[in-house]
């Protein structure tokens, strides 16, 4: 066994596998650019080197570096985690050519499955599903209904030079496919200048579902179950889970089976994930295959027992898999959230910044955090843009949500954005707890993005009432001032109004203290609210009428904003008088920002070509921001002229902040 491992990534996945090395009784090397010198994995290895400077060009991703960090510091093996050098061909083999080991598949394996033309036709010797399609161009509408027909209905029929939506039609029967193929390269031929058609067949509802697999450099291979990753935003996974809720023992093994068979096709020889989309007949067929770990393994190991990571490290020190296929549990259920550092509210735009406040729910066998992220350290531009991720475990899949719920509502961040409300909100929709979904799902429920607007009246109420028992303990401790004028004492009622911004709702309340909170009386129905919660504590936890509540609160000036499952109200809470007098007030207008080019992220300004006087046409780009390996272009609404340029090319720029002025 090794004595001493560097590994080549930072944050949440370099943490993962530093504490199993530790675990392991192997010293721990972290590698790090200027941006991540106070970084947690910095200061959980037990030495560390300087690569370069923040960007990946000029750190994480130089292989040389990094091989000479190793012999620097007498590392024997590299684990690479996942992003940055983990699939690249060229890295692994520099590796092994320098006497130190590739904690991964050997490079013959991920050169085989990075080509993914290559990959098919090795999933195809292998016997594995791939989709069936007709990949040269066809030359008449008959053909095309006859390879229709060989395929089966419904295909799909697509226009080689095709994009945007454009030369693509769904067939569902011959006439269908006839009038497709003309309509297709009629558009083809006059969008792209090339009439080029071919087809494939269409996945109806696809999921994403993969296998895990194991391999060791004995020939033995194993498949750890499924996970289910449909649940996508923009091709990004935001949930994962293990098992999926859709496949049924023989799909399962199926796959499982087919997976296995395509890992030892490459003589793979470490953990790898093969991948398939999955139609609603339950039919499946091979995607691709990730050479590496994935993000999502947690939920494989919360359901196995078994720690994928250290695993990793012994086949790479040229152990044999302890165990067989059908020694191989498959206990309970786990979820997965990605909690992300962006704003669910801005369409999902990175947030970057100190991390002012950081409380992960408490751990536990049940709830799982993995991060590489502390209180009061920095969400840097310059890498992705994950916080942590959480994980829980259930006998029961209804269980697993239950506690996935309850952990997201205790989990506070705060100083950047988080996807916590949205993941709330997901796990509190109809069609997830029914395991009714596919990889559209996002897209088709949530087309406007996300807002917390709509809610529920009673969840309205519990906002409402929170934020006035907030209030209130306020209020009561003022009272116990001392030193107040005789007779002039402060009276507390107990009317009390509570003014959801936005228009979202005026709530008189009636609360009547009791023992450990208050009575609420709303609409002449009587609720109870109890806690034991104390002023600036960021988590309220209580009963609402018997039931068990966590929710969390935070004072904003005379305002407070209130979170739980998904919905955040911003809150004034005030006396009945007061909200008749504030009723009569004039709003005041909102500043005319229209005449102002903003940024709407923070991030670095990439591309800036504007001058003053300039005349701009509709559509036309203005600027491109830079954050997180997200650029964002920015364009004109309308046409217009440039009056004034406020900031320049490579400028570090804040949300909201002036670029240029129009005239």
């Amino acid at each position: 066994m090794f004595k001493k491992i560097l590994i080549a990534n930072r944050g949440e996945i370099a943490c993962r596998v530093i504490a199993t090395a530790k675990r392991m009784g192997i010293q721990t090397v972290a590698v790090y650019s200027d941006a991540d010198k106070e970084a947690r994995h910095v200061q959980l290895a037990d030495e560390a080197v300087r690569l370069g400077p923040p960007p990946s060009r000029e750190s994480y991703l130089l292989a040389d570096k990094i091989i000479a960090a190793c012999k620097q510091t007498g590392a024997q093996a590299v684990h690479p985690g996942y992003g940055f050098l983990s699939e690249n061909e060229a890295f692994a083999r520099k590796v092994e050519e320098a006497g130190i080991v590739f904690i991964g598949p050997k490079a013959h394996s991920i050169a085989a499955m990075g080509d993914k033309i290559a990959s098919k036709k090795l999933a195809l010797a292998a016997k594995v599903n791939t989709i069936p399609g007709w990949n040269e161009a066809i030359d008449s509408a008959e053909h095309a209904v006859k390879i229709a027909k060989d395929i089966g209905y419904p295909v799909m029929i697509k226009a080689s030079a095709g994009g945007g939506g454009k030369g693509l039609r769904v067939a569902y029967d011959d006439k269908e496919a006839f009038e497709s193929f003309t309509s297709c390269r009629n558009e083809a031929r006059n969008s792209f200048g090339d009439d080029r058609v071919f087809i494939e067949k269409f996945i109806e509802e696809p999921r994403h579902i993969e296998i895990q697999v194991l391999g060791d450099a004995h020939g033995n291979c194993v498949y750890l179950w499924e996970r289910e990753c449909s649940i996508q935003r923009r091709h990004q996974k935001v949930i994962e889970e293990a098992p999926s809720p859709f496949l049924d023992e023989k799909t399962r093994a199926a796959m499982g089976e087919q997976a296995v068979a395509l890992a030892k096709a490459v003589k793979y020889q470490s953990a790898g994930t093969v991948e398939f989309v999955v139609g609603k007949d339950k039919s499946f067929y091979f995607l691709e295959m990730n050479t590496r770990l994935q993000v999502e393994h947690p939920v494989t190991e919360m359901i196995t027992g078994l720690d994928l990571v250290e695993q990793m490290i012994r086949v790479a020190a040229g152990e044999k898999l302890p165990f067989a296929q059908k020694e191989i549990r498959l206990n309970g259920w786990a979820i997965e959230c990605r909690i992300n550092a962006e704003d669910p509210f801005r369409s999902f735009l990175p947030s970057t910044g100190r991390l002012v406040r950081y409380i992960p729910p408490t751990e536990s066998g049940s709830v799982r955090v993995d991060t590489g992220v502390y209180e009061g350290g920095e969400i840097s531009m310059h890498y992705d843009s994950m916080i942590a991720k959480l994980i829980t475990h259930g006998a029961t899949r209804d269980e697993a949500i239950a506690r996935m719920r309850a952990a997201l509502n205790a989990f506070v961040i705060g100083g950047v954005a988080s996807n916590i409300a949205f993941q709330s909100a997901l796990m509190r929709h109809p069609c997830f707890q029914s395991g009714q979904f596919n990889t559209g799902f996002i897209a088709e429920e949530f087309p406007q993005g996300f807002s917390a607007a709509g809610l529920a009246r009673e969840d309205a109420l519990l906002l409402a009432a929170v934020a006035a028992f907030a209030r209130r303990r306020y209020i009561d401790r003022s009272v116990r001032i001392s030193g107040q004028l005789h007779g002039h004492e402060r009276k507390v009622g107990n009317e009390w109004t509570v003014l959801m911004d936005g228009g979202a709702g005026v709530f008189p309340l009636i609360l009547t203290p009791i023992g450990g909170g208050y009575t609420v009386v709303y609409g002449g129905q009587s609720r109870e609210l109890c806690s034991n919660w104390r002023l600036g504590e960021p988590v309220f936890r209580g009963t609402w009428n018997g039931e068990p509540v966590c929710l969390q609160v935070e004072r904003l000036g005379l305002r407070y904003r209130v979170m739980h499952s998904g919905a955040r109200a911003d809150m004034m809470v005030v006396t009945s008088r007061a909200a008749e007098l504030l009723a009569l007030m004039p709003e005041k207008p909102k500043p005319d920002l229209s005449k102002f080019l903003l940024s709407p992220m923070p991030g670095l300004l990439t591309d800036l070509a504007l001058q003053p006087g300039q005349e701009i046409k509709a559509g036309e780009k203005l600027a491109a921001i830079e954050a997180m390996k997200m650029e964002n272009i920015l364009k004109a609404d309308q046409d217009c002229v440039i009056a004034e340029v406020l900031a320049k090319k490579g400028d570090s720029l804040v949300v909201d902040q002036p670029i240029a002025r129009f005239a």
